[in-house]
């Protein structure tokens, strides 16, 4: 189900010849143990400040698309290793690390924890996201410019509206769209 965003209720169903966007989380990755049980748990229980925010590119028929197998492209910004003990430390100690802008093809948009936000205003959304990489800084600092800023700054260029993650929020209370 689509989300409506303030301003534009024209955002209800996926666009027809526009690439769609979505926006998906996933658990914050953590060396095995007990830190991953803690991340997997807060990621069931839908703590929203401890999930893995991406953005995913379904391209439109028109448009140049991926491989037949291949439904959509996740644009992600995380750490360069994050399961990484010492860097998830000099993370959480507010230091900036290295991060990582990665691009994948996905075979299925996810049913779950995944929520459309609307038709790229941009006529080769994918294309797009590779010139805003471009130009991303990658020290990676949790809460100043992480994987949510990364969300939020591709979601803006692509269908031109601010704060997505923080409507989806407001929105959520715990139900999956």
């Amino acid at each position: 189900m689509a989300i409506n965003l303030p301003g534009n209720s024209s955002f209800t169903a996926p666009g027809r010849g526009r690439d769609e966007i979505y926006v998906a989380t996933t658990p914050l990755r953590a060396t095995k143990g007990p830190a991953q049980l803690l991340m997997s748990a807060a990621y069931s229980l839908n703590l929203w400040n401890l999930q893995h925010f991406m953005l995913i590119i379904k391209p439109s028929i028109t448009s140049a698309s991926p491989p037949s197998n291949c439904q959509g492209l996740v644009f992600d910004f995380q750490p360069q290793d994050p399961e990484n003990i010492y860097v998830a430390l000099a993370a959480l100690s507010g230091r900036a690390i290295p991060g990582n802008i990665l691009v994948r093809k996905i075979s299925k948009i996810p049913k779950k924890k995944c929520w459309y936000i609307g038709s790229s205003k941009l006529s080769n959304a994918v294309e797009a996201a590779y010139k805003f990489n471009s130009s991303w800084q990658t020290d990676l600092r949790l809460g100043h410019h992480d994987c949510r800023h990364y969300t939020n700054g591709l979601a803006e260029m692509l269908i031109g509206k601010k704060n997505v993650l923080e409507h989806l929020q407001e929105n959520q209370q715990g139900m999956d769209y």
